[in-house]
């Protein structure tokens, strides 16, 4: 497989571009009141109440990075995703 075609360009380049969408989006969150504290609250309950079922706890602490990659890595993965099928049923019509 080719970067271009797994990563959507060279890797560097969606690398930052990735960054700087997560620190933009992660501005926009907090702006609406979503911040990493009280992101991070919840998600301590709620895995903290998932521990108490037996499975391991998970923590992370990036600032406005971490919380912006929340939203904007996996919209850009399902977008690849998507992409990806969409040239393959393409190439297959004669």
């Amino acid at each position: 497989m080719d970067h271009n075609t797994v990563f959507g360009g060279n890797p560097l380049a969606v690398v930052i571009r990735l960054t700087v969408l997560s620190i933009v989006v992660g501005i926009v969150l907090s702006a609406l009141g979503i911040t990493l504290d009280n992101f991070f609250y919840r998600l301590n309950v709620l895995l903290s109440r998932i521990y108490e079922l037996g499975f391991n706890a998970v923590d992370w602490l990036l600032g406005y990075l971490v919380v912006g990659a929340i939203v904007v890595v996996p919209v850009w993965l399902i977008s690849r995703l998507f992409r990806g099928r969409k040239g393959r049923s393409n190439d297959q019509r004669p």
